[in-house]
């Protein structure tokens, strides 16, 4: 690892929040153990390891302000684990019991399922390569696996910046996703916080640096639970159009937004959208708690993530009930598919692509009100939402 210079401070007692928590050995020594203040506020950063079973090795940095951290997994592709604000946690309860090190992830075994096995983050990246549906050639071989390597490809270069008079601090590192013949596409990744702010963005730029052209794909998968998932819990979006994915997403296209409460033996439901962007050039997606009285709201730039999928697993809680609201290059059908349809995204030699999100985790009902709002007025000033009864032969891949 390449570490910028800090001074390390005293050691603080972390908080125990569960046996997970109790797993990590935070490291004293490293240069990312710091307590850093600035004109706005505290920081303190932390370092260190999961130890014991499949955990064994995944490495963990927490930023953490008055408010909230953010814990970071640069073993796990720069995923961000969970985001915790006024002692909520936003993420949600997989059956995968992780952080889960990419050794015992079996990304391409035979049924390109593997991936499933290292899933419980709330932000992991699908890419970069290929990000959905498993695909096999004519011959049953697996072509690219299920939402690609990029979760499971460890970061390096890992460093620090912060700005003493903003506030902002930024963890930074670089993943490479290669293959000898086939690809090297260096993925620089900034997660940025302030000391002032429960606001997380980020930053992920992509650089393609064979000296041949190449195509490649990304998705973000971000993944909420309880509490801010439950029966009657509401989606608000900026969408342009609407479709059903499958025929039992179509089901209830007339409550595609709305949510029911675990449900054991309910299937997973999916919708693919178009987002309409603000002056900005940024999208919005809000999921408002059952009473409204919290909150979880993604933005992105739509010049790069042109297309949004949301998620619906209401399946009973052991099984993992969860929503993914996930900004995408295209939707995560196969790649031969998505390519027949003009949506991978051409990328030069040595060119860069840039991909811009933001997390705010909204703490209360006035808060989560306004946010609705600035929403729903961008759907006002355009056209309703188009909305497909079925699914679109465009959109989805029937033979998938």
């Amino acid at each position: 690892m390449n570490w910028k210079p800090f001074m390390a401070t005293e050691s603080i007692v972390v908080r125990e929040v569960d046996d997970r928590d109790q797993r990590i050995q935070w490291d004293t020594n490293s240069p990312l153990h710091l307590d850093l203040s600035t004109r706005v506020g505290d920081w303190t950063i932390r370092h260190g390891i999961f130890r014991g079973g499949v955990s064994e090795g995944v490495e963990i940095v927490r930023l953490k302000n008055s408010r909230m951290h953010v814990d970071v997994l640069p073993t796990r592709g720069m995923s961000i684990w969970r985001i915790e604000c006024d002692g909520i946690r936003f993420g949600w309860h997989s059956p995968v019991n992780g952080p889960v090190h990419p050794n015992h992830v079996p990304v391409s075994e035979p049924s390109g399922l593997g991936w499933l096995s290292g899933f419980d983050e709330l932000v992991v990246r699908c890419g970069l390569e290929s990000n959905g549906a498993p695909q096999h050639d004519a011959n049953g071989k697996l072509e690219y696996p299920l939402h690609g390597h990029i979760a499971n490809t460890p970061a390096d270069s890992l460093s620090l910046e912060f700005d003493e008079a903003s506030g902002r601090v930024e963890l930074i590192a670089e993943t490479i996703e290669t293959r000898l013949f086939f690809k090297r596409f260096r993925m620089r990744s900034r997660i940025r916080v302030h000391a002032d702010r429960t606001e997380v963005e980020i930053l992920d730029d992509v650089t393609n640096e064979l000296a041949m052209p190449r195509t490649m794909q990304m998705l973000y998968h971000i993944n909420l639970g309880s509490p801010v998932l439950g029966e009657n819990s509401r989606l608000v979006s900026t969408l342009d159009e609407l479709a059903p994915k499958d025929a039992h997403a179509a089901e209830q296209i007339d409550r595609w937004d709305e949510f029911d409460g675990p449900t054991t033996g309910e299937a997973e439901r999916v919708y693919f959208g178009r987002p309409r962007a603000d002056e900005t050039g940024y999208t919005h997606a809000l999921l408002m708690s059952p009473k409204q009285k919290r909150g979880f709201a993604v933005s992105f730039k739509t010049s790069t993530l042109p297309a949004f999928v949301l998620w619906k697993n209401t399946a009973a809680e052991t099984d993992g009930y969860v929503t993914g609201l996930e900004p995408a290059t295209g939707f995560p059908n196969r790649r031969g598919f998505e390519e027949q349809q003009g949506r991978l995204v051409d990328i030069g030699a040595g060119e860069t692509k840039s991909f811009r999100i933001k997390l705010r985790p909204l703490m209360d009902a006035d808060l989560v009100e306004a946010t609705r709002q600035k929403i729903q007025s961008l759907t006002d000033e355009g056209e309703p939402t188009e909305i497909s009864k079925e699914p679109r032969s465009d959109w989805t891949d029937l033979n998938g």
